[in-house]
């Protein structure tokens, strides 16, 4: 298409422009919603705000529900059917799990610069990790008697890697490598196919190296509850970890008591606070990458005090867009979940953002770590203008798997203590039993539970 149209009261001629790039130029005025202190129903807009979440959406959970049913019911078959009909793949049940040969294949093609930069975020994640692992521990209680805990590598975990748009091997490496570094003997990994039924070279590269035992081209929720409830190929797991769609965060909390679930990782999000000292390029591109995942359900917010920093950030980012690959994933995502929102005072964001309890918040202010000291709900935090979530996402260290939805006011991230199972461990003595025995009896006495008071009693007094 060619010729010239209006834009925003001037004309523009894009003969020879890419049409997507004319749309580009047309949606950006209207990316990011514009929300101001002094704007009438300020405090009831915020509310909304706030309170949005797709964990709770109930056509996501009834959609959801009948395929964890599905699959409860049909098993490998339903795997199959859900393929077809979402992935566009012809798959069977010999089929379902990724075979070593393919996953050697897939070593041998990976490019060497790939695998370099693989194994540069494999030893930084499994380093970082290494330090977080929780080991036993016992002493004495008053009475004399040996309390301890002991943690121990759950046997069998699942691993979800999202697929979709883009083969996220960074969160396979942010994943698997902790069920490794925890001493899982059995880490089962389930990813979507592509409608050949192919699965990303990096991705599977990257999972074996990790640690993965076994790999199924499955994805979406229908992955999630044959990881929970089992199938004739994919025997169930105790516990299941890592992000995905909002559907399959649903499946993840649907299913809990069938199995154990990690945290409630669902589609990207990024808050930054910015003061003067912000560069608002920076803030700008670091928006422009966490919508740019492809669900639509991302969530971007930028919040400050200063006007002139939230003109600048939205200059910005219709000055960025149209160079970004992916910048119709950016614009379905800002459209709907993009807020530019001016604040009366730096207080004022510090409690917006433990509102909002952000999966990534990125603190570009002139004293960063006095503010992450009162910032309490988030995901994690990036600290100045030269700490890009994407730090977090690649090479740091600490696993981007992470809460999002507000879900982080009572979930941490992903740590590597959370693939040890705890055990108490309980050990008395005649006389540590004997010093005890009256507090004992005084609780059963008041319960009424006599029983109780006599299996300890009978031991002093058969």
């Amino acid at each position: 298409m060619g010729g010239e149209t209006n834009v925003f009261g001037r004309t523009v001629n894009f003969k020879g422009v890419p049409f997507d790039f004319c749309l580009c130029i047309c949606f950006t005025a209207r990316l990011m919603k514009v929300l101001r202190h002094n704007d009438p129903g300020f405090a009831r807009k915020l509310d909304r705000l706030c309170a949005a979440s797709s964990l709770f959406d109930p056509k996501i959970e009834s959609s959801s529900r009948s395929i964890v049913g599905r699959v409860e019911l049909k098993g490998d078959a339903a795997l199959i059917e859900f393929s077809r009909r979402f992935d566009g793949a012809n798959l069977t049940v010999s089929t379902l799990r990724v075979g070593d040969a393919e996953i050697q294949t897939a070593g041998k093609v990976v490019d060497g610069k790939l695998k370099a930069a693989i194994r540069f975020a494999h030893r930084n994640i499994r380093d970082f990790h290494k330090r977080g692992l929780r080991k036993g521990w016992s002493g004495q209680n008053a009475q004399g008697a040996r309390v301890g805990e002991k943690y121990d590598a759950f046997d069998r975990v699942g691993i979800y890697i999202p697929g979709g748009t883009a083969p996220l091997m960074s969160t396979a490496l942010m994943t698997v490598t902790l069920a490794k570094v925890a001493g899982c003997r059995e880490i089962v990994v389930c990813t979507p196919c592509d409608k050949e039924g192919e699965i990303n070279p990096g991705l599977l590269h990257a999972a074996r190296m990790a640690g993965a035992t076994e790999i199924y081209r499955v994805g979406g929720a229908h992955a999630i509850a044959a990881l929970a409830l089992g199938t004739k190929t994919i025997a169930p797991v105790q516990k299941i970890f890592g992000p995905g769609n909002a559907y399959v965060v649903a499946a993840k909390r649907l299913l809990v008591g069938h199995v154990s679930i990690d945290l409630l990782p669902g589609p990207s999000e990024l808050l930054v606070l910015a003061d003067a000292s912000a560069n608002p390029a920076y803030a700008a591109a670091d928006i422009l990458a966490q919508a740019e995942h492809g669900s639509g359900h991302e969530r971007c917010w930028l919040i400050s005090a200063s006007s002139k920093m939230i003109a600048a950030v939205k200059k910005e980012i219709e000055k960025q867009l149209p160079n970004q690959s992916r910048r119709k994933y950016i614009q379905k995502a800002l459209n709907k979940n993009g807020w530019l929102i001016q604040v009366k005072s730096p207080a004022e964001s510090i409690r917006l953002a433990n509102r909002l309890a952000p999966e990534h918040c990125e603190l570009m202010l002139k004293n960063p770590k006095e503010a992450a000291k009162e910032i309490v709900t988030a995901g994690a935090l990036f600290l100045g203008n030269d700490s890009p979530t994407v730090t977090g996402d690649y090479v740091a260290g600490p696993s981007h798997t992470l809460p999002t939805a507000g879900a982080g006011a009572s979930f941490p991230g992903l740590t590597v203590d959370m693939f040890q199972r705890r055990t108490s461990v309980v050990e008395y003595s005649k006389s540590a039993l004997k010093k005890s025995i009256s507090v004992i009896g005084q609780f059963a006495d008041v319960e009424g539970l006599d029983a109780h008071g006599r299996s300890a009693s009978i031991r002093l007094n058969p």
